[in-house]
């Protein structure tokens, strides 16, 4: 059982997060990878260099995407450009080379739309993979469960021995916690977003959106049935809630952990599985 992540993957998640305003410097030649997640409540990309350093990230919240699936294509290929605008002058070099992810399951046309996106940015997409594989990049685990909790959907892929056994994706994720509040408080999407990231009103929130976390947990216990997990970690932005993983603890009955930055870990992962040299996925 894994119950610490190593001190090396903690200080690159907080890398990761620190990249969004400060970059490193890169010498000259440097063939820089490129991770684009492209989610339902924000895109994020980050950029490493071969050895997996991060150099620089950015983040732009949007609603392009609902339940994993592009809506606003235009407006996808919009951000994901100006994001790496962003990235090519912060560096002063060229990126070329990225991955992306999607929910588990997602059919080969949505996939392709996601690269499709990613490629008018001016990216060759040379690995596709699905976001709790990409997440477990990261968290390195041999055996258990990652649950990728996403603005719209709750995906997962049960591990055995390092390699995926199973993988399920369902709509339910940060979305509806915003759906709680505003029906709750009868405030706007950008109102329950705030509400939802006050500090201040933590303790509400987690009363308020427990239904939801709940609902979230089933999901998992659902698909975990009969399957011999014996451990279970959650990533993605609604995973930084205080409280979250014992909610699922609860409900499961087995061991459950969330890493620090847990929004910061499949787009990290992504970038991760760019290959090092030039080849097609």
């Amino acid at each position: 059982m894994v119950e610490l992540l190593p001190d090396k993957t903690e200080q690159a998640l907080g890398r990761t997060v620190s990249a969004l305003r400060r970059t490193s410097s890169v010498a000259p030649g440097v063939r820089l990878r490129c991770g684009v997640d492209l989610g339902t409540a924000s895109i994020i990309e980050v950029v490493l260099t071969p050895d997996d350093h991060v150099v620089a990230s950015e983040m732009e919240v949007c609603q392009v995407a609902r339940d994993g699936l592009v809506v606003d294509y235009m407006g996808a290929i919009e951000v994901v450009k100006r994001l790496t605008g962003r990235l090519r002058q912060r560096l002063n070099t060229d990126i070329e080379a990225a991955a992306i992810a999607v929910p588990p399951g997602t059919s080969a046309a949505n996939s392709n739309t996601h690269r499709y996106i990613v490629e008018a940015a001016e990216l060759d997409v040379l690995a596709v993979l699905d976001e709790p594989t990409a997440a477990n990049s990261v968290l390195g685990l041999v055996d258990g469960a990652v649950v990728d909790i996403g603005g719209g959907t709750t995906g997962l892929s049960i591990f055995k021995d390092g390699k995926v056994v199973y993988e399920a994706d369902e709509p339910t994720g940060g979305t509806h916690m915003n759906l709680v509040l505003m029906g709750r408080y009868g405030l706007t999407w950008d109102q329950a977003e705030r509400f939802k990231l006050d500090a201040a009103k933590s303790d509400e929130v987690r009363q308020a959106v427990r239904p939801v976390v709940e609902k979230m947990a089933t999901i998992v216990a659902n698909h975990i049935a009969g399957r011999d997990v014996g451990e279970v970690w959650l990533v993605g932005g609604p995973v930084a809630q205080e409280g979250i993983e014992d909610v699922f603890a609860e409900r499961l009955g087995i061991p459950v952990f969330k890493p620090p930055h847990p929004m910061m870990v499949t787009p990290l992962g992504i970038a991760m599985n760019v290959p090092k040299e030039d080849k097609t996925c």
